[in-house]
This record gives C-alpha cells, structure tokens and sequence, in this order.
C-alpha cells in the first residue's frame, strides 16, 4: 500500500514538472513515467490518461480557491448594496489577500492551469472564474443602481469588470513570483478596483 502511495506521488511530481515545462499539449506521458521511474502500464494502474493525471494534480486547490471566492461572494451579498470601503483593513483587501496567499501556495498548479493547461479541459479555467462572478455582480449592481436611484451598468460593464478583476490576480501570479510583494501589490489593486465601482454609483 505504501509502495503505491509512493510510485503515485512520484508520478503526480514528475507530471507537475512535465506540466510546467512543456505545457499541456506537448506533456509526454513516457517522460513522466521515465521521470517517475516506472512503467507507462504502471501509470494506468494510477490514471486514466493525461487529462485523468492534470485533474489529480488541480482538483483539490482549485476547489480551495473555489470555496474561497464563493465565501466572499456570499458575505459581500450579504452587506447588501453598500458602498465599498478601500481601507486597509477592508473586507475586500483582506478576501484577496486570503485569495493571493492561496494562490501562491499553490504557485505551479495554478500556473499550470493558467498559462499552460490548453488542450484539457481546463483550458478556459478564466471563464470558470467569470462564471463565479458574472451573476452575483450583475445583482450586486442591480442593487446599488436601486438604491442610489441610477440606471444599472450594461452587462457588457460587469462583464469586463469581472475579467479585469481576475486578471489583476491572474497576471500578479505569472509575472511576480514572491508572494509577499503580490500580496502588497494587490492591496493596491483592490484599492484601484473598489474606487472604480464606487464611482460607477456616484462616490468619487
């Protein structure tokens, strides 16, 4: 059992290293195997075929991040529609700290899944993300339009809103690799992004 545990995680390091070279698409399983030293047989004792590989490798962080987003999601609907604050201590600077951190525990992973994952299933990871975010700003705006007495933003706004948001992290994570000086940047960023939301409802 242990033996197996073993070749497993062996197979799993040298497939992240294959990954993060070479990409996805150009991935060669008998190199990951060499790599691991085993077999190719051995591998499908373990997987399915490469994709199966990548998916062992990304499902648990991109389920911790996921529940991450989806937290903060829940509590900023829950504050209703508020102007947000850009405080250093704000709830929006500490959720994507908490999201940065996580990220850069993770650091290859979501690199993989970012910049070299074309050809899985993975490889519009970002709309995934768009999705999360999408729907609940688009009632997060409705909201705020209502209260302030504003016609609500075109959907096309919130659309590029979303995808700004997620690029600011996604292009912190494949262009700073110290963690510290991205969780610093992004304070920065969140305070970029919470004043141009706010000025979209009148507060300058």
């Amino acid at each position: 059992m242990e033996k197996d545990k073993a070749t497993k995680e062996r197979l799993l390091e040298s497939a992240r290293r294959e990954f993060l070279e070479k990409g996805y698409m150009k991935a060669s399983l008998r190199t990951i195997c060499k790599n691991a030293g085993v077999t190719t047989g051995a591998l499908y004792f373990f997987f399915q075929d490469k994709e199966d590989l990548l998916r062992e490798l990304v499902e648990e962080p991109l389920g911790g991040l996921t529940a991450l987003i989806r937290q903060h999601l829940s509590e900023e609907m829950e504050m209703g529609a508020n102007f947000a604050s850009a405080g250093p201590d704000s709830r929006d600077i500490r959720a994507a700290k908490e999201i940065v951190r996580f990220m850069y525990r993770y650091y290859d992973i979501f690199l993989i899944l970012l910049s070299k994952s074309q050809g899985s299933r993975y490889e519009n990871i970002v709309n995934y993300f768009a999705d999360l975010g999408e729907a609940h700003y688009k009632e997060m705006a409705a909201q705020m339009a209502a209260r302030y007495g504003l016609p609500e933003p075109d959907r096309y706004i919130i659309h590029w809103m979303v995808h700004t948001q997620i690029n600011a992290f996604t292009h912190l994570l494949t262009h700073k690799t110290d963690v510290e000086k991205a969780v610093e940047n992004i304070e920065q960023i969140v305070v970029f992004l919470v004043s141009g939301w706010n000025g979209m409802f009148g507060s300058r």
